[in-house]
């Protein structure tokens, strides 16, 4: 097959990661769009039995690569492997979701095939005169979005970060091909393998922040230790869970994982609560899904209005005291 669109799916003890849905419900509007296929390749040891849950979600075609020498991970091994075949059918598109595999492996395929890749896009749509991919990511620190074309060179590379497109299933019963490839003997020499890895960190329980209904953010304006507790206590309340913005996760009041933002979190709640925020955009690209978002903050030209559904201009802590009050009363709890 010639042409069409491949998404690379993450595959690991056969579960997919969300984000590989999430690449397939938008690329099934990019090949209505260009009237190109959708592909899912899969590559790694044990990546096979998937099959049916990808042609759920709109691909019409699955490329199995799986082969016990892609065991442990090896970037230069992926990246090459998936270039190889690119070569040979010249997809128009390919994307992965921003994981650390993905950000591993992309940028190698990408050398490989000597075209551009855009990391970290927070958009993707086709040009309608001609037809080229928009991708759309933070620039400048993220105080601005700047979209990138890949004029000259195919295919059109993109990671995208997990949580900016929502993942639709499209048919319960759909079906495809599977195709499976082998590795070329090329490649299986591949001098470059990954003999240990070893994470920086202990995992942490980590709470859920792409599926909550609820978020309650603090920025630097309530950057006290008193005052997170409290917003602890209140996420608790309404079932939700607590982010924040970089000052506060760099000055060590909540771990790193709680950060949203365009390096940290993308959330999409029915309701997020910011207090003390500002709204500067490397915070604000991370809750764009949002349905209802609430802003507290002093300063009444603080950025984070405009984006705000509803706005309290006062001081933060006393409406945190005020809210805790109300709903410890409403659950029958001890003040």
């Amino acid at each position: 097959m010639q042409g069409g669109i491949w998404i690379v799916g993450e595959i690991r003890e056969n579960n997919i990661d969300p984000v590989t849905f999430e690449l397939l419900t938008k690329g099934r509007q990019l090949s209505e769009e260009l009237g190109e296929e959708l592909a899912c390749i899969i590559i790694g040891p044990k990546v096979k039995g998937v099959e049916d849950e990808l042609f759920r979600y709109g691909a019409k075609q699955v490329i199995v690569i799986e082969d016990e020498v892609l065991s442990p991970f090896c970037e230069t091994l992926y990246g090459e492997i998936i270039a190889h075949y690119a070569r040979d059918r010249e997809p128009s598109i390919i994307l992965a979701g921003a994981t650390e595999r993905a950000k591993a492996f992309m940028p190698v395929c990408a050398t490989c095939l000597e075209t551009g890749l855009t990391a970290n896009c927070m958009d993707l749509s086709i040009d309608p005169d001609s037809k080229a991919l928009l991708q759309t990511r933070p620039a400048y620190g993220g105080n601005l979005m700047a979209t990138i074309v890949c004029k000259d060179r195919r295919p059109q590379m993109a990671t995208v970060r997990s949580g900016v497109f929502k993942a639709v299933p499209l048919d319960e019963n759909a079906s495809g091909r599977v195709e499976e490839l082998s590795i070329p003997d090329e490649l299986r020499k591949n001098p470059f393998v990954l003999e240990s890895f070893k994470p920086l960190e202990e995992a942490e329980d980590v709470p859920d922040y792409k599926g909550a209904e609820v978020v309650i953010a603090a920025g630097r304006g309530v950057a006290e230790p008193e005052q997170i507790k409290k917003l602890k206590e209140l996420s608790q309340l309404l079932g939700g869970v607590l982010g924040a913005t970089r000052p506060v996760t760099d000055m060590g009041l909540l771990p790193h994982h709680a950060q949203i933002g365009q390096t940290g979190q993308i959330v999409s709640p029915t309701l997020y609560m910011g207090f003390g925020i500002s709204g500067a955009a490397p915070h604000t690209i991370g809750i764009q899904g949002t349905k209802i978002i609430v802003a507290i903050n002093k300063d009444p030209d603080a950025p984070i209005f405009k984006f705000a559904n509803y706005g309290i201009v006062g001081n933060a802590e006393e409406i945190i005291d005020c809210l805790l009050e109300e709903l410890r009363t409403l659950r029958g709890g001890q003040a």
